[in-house]
């Protein structure tokens, strides 16, 4: 990946630009890490806990509840960071999560499978923010949407490979052992980067209050509404095709796999859209195609217009990315990033805890199509917010770049 700080650095030196390039590229090897094995995570847990643990629609909502419990903590981050790195944290995580898949694998019950996916939750969810905020930090806030983009193509070409291992493997191998190889590997890759996992000098945390601010309300409301959004579909979409229509791992795998390949492309051409057309006008338009998104999960009975549905929306969540290149613009002070891109996962998991509990007891009470049409209502919310997006220039010049 091109170091864009190579043309933003302040001072201009050999080392400073060496430095910044050798921490993208640690941030880019646990960015590939943590895509491969989530996404073996991902394609095989809906058939993995139907077919074996017999888990029902309101039961996986309560597990996807739990899951996002971790996210709640995101404000957390802001804190370790202070003791920490952002690189540093992000690579402890991918070794937590590399014990939590582990886990899965040796899940033989409810609170077995419930558990293990606590732990690797954990492990994702704090890398998130940090790995954003480590980014963000260094690269310039012209440069931001194209690098998410490019560090978006690569994630979807490491879970390519992680969705190609499994229709290849998942047969002669099973379930468990597929868990069991991809936590390794995140365990083991995880604690190699450790030492590292340094970055560039970041502004100076001399500043008290706290960074919770009005001006920021607007992406912490969105926050809220695309954690929604998000939790009704990546829970009760696969559901819906492993439970009502009987799909199994390998093409759930393979829907997958077509996602990752188009996004392998398009992920880094979404942030130049982001960066040429604005984060209004690229969120307007994706929350109007989600629409027809949801209505489709709600009425289409057919499988094939469900599968290009499914890929429409894996596709569309990967300008979500224009919602932390429209935070670096309206942030106040540098060192704001990193506790409010946390605070603003806490806030996206309140959702995350609430709507899949919501979600199931729906499915279970009224059926499958009440739970999208929530998730219609969401999106019309959503949609409706975006219109008070306004983005000029971040009120520091060169706000992204470390140690200005």
């Amino acid at each position: 990946m091109t170091d864009p700080a190579v043309s933003t650095a302040s001072d201009g030196t050999r080392p400073a630009v060496a430095h910044r390039r050798a921490a993208l590229t640690v941030i880019v090897i646990t960015n590939l890490l943590l895509s491969l094995g989530f996404q073996l995570w991902r394609s095989l847990f809906n058939n993995f806990a139907v077919q074996e643990l017999g888990v029902r629609a309101d039961q996986m909502g309560v597990i996807q509840s739990i899951r996002e419990i971790p996210g709640l903590l995101g404000f957390s981050v802001g804190l370790l960071a202070l003791l920490l790195s952002e690189m540093r944290i992000a690579g402890l995580s991918v070794v937590l999560m590399g014990a939590g898949i582990v886990l899965t694998g040796r899940s033989a019950s409810l609170p077995g499978l419930i558990a293990s996916t606590l732990v690797m939750s954990v492990g994702f969810h704090f890398f998130m923010p940090s790995n954003s905020s480590a980014v963000l930090m260094l690269v310039d806030e012209d440069e931001a949407p194209r690098t998410l983009g490019r560090l978006g193509s690569l994630n979807a070409l490491a879970a390519l490979a992680g969705a190609g291992v499994v229709i290849l493997a998942l047969d002669a191998l099973g379930f468990r052992p597929l868990f069991y190889a991809a936590g390794a590997l995140l365990v083991v890759g995880g604690l190699v980067l450790l030492p590292w996992g340094r970055q560039p000098a970041r502004p100076a945390r001399a500043r008290r209050r706290a960074p919770v601010r009005r001006r920021y309300w607007l992406y912490y409301t969105l926050e809220f509404l695309m954690g929604s959004r998000r939790h009704i579909f990546t829970t009760f979409a696969v559901f819906l095709l492993v439970q009502e229509h009987g799909v199994d791992a390998q093409t759930i795998t393979v829907l997958f796999l077509v996602n990752n390949l188009i996004g392998t492309f398009l992920y880094q051409q979404f942030g130049k859209i982001i960066a040429r057309f604005g984060e209004r006008r690229v969120l307007t338009l994706n929350f109007m195609l989600l629409i027809f998104v949801f209505l489709g999960y709600a009425y289409v009975p057919l499988l094939p217009v469900l599968y290009v549905l499914f890929v429409a929306d894996q596709l569309l969540f990967g300008f979500t990315i224009a919602l932390q290149s429209y935070f670096q613009k309206i942030a106040v002070y540098p060192q704001e990033i990193t506790p409010n891109l946390s605070l603003g996962q806490t806030i996206n998991h309140v959702a995350g805890v609430t709507v899949p509990v919501v979600g199931g007891i729906v499915w279970e009470t009224l059926g499958s199509r009440y739970t999208f049409l929530f998730g219609v209502g969401i999106v019309v919310l959503s949609l409706v917010a975006v219109q008070r997006m306004r983005a000029g220039r971040s009120v520091v010049p060169g706000l992204a770049v470390a140690g200005r």
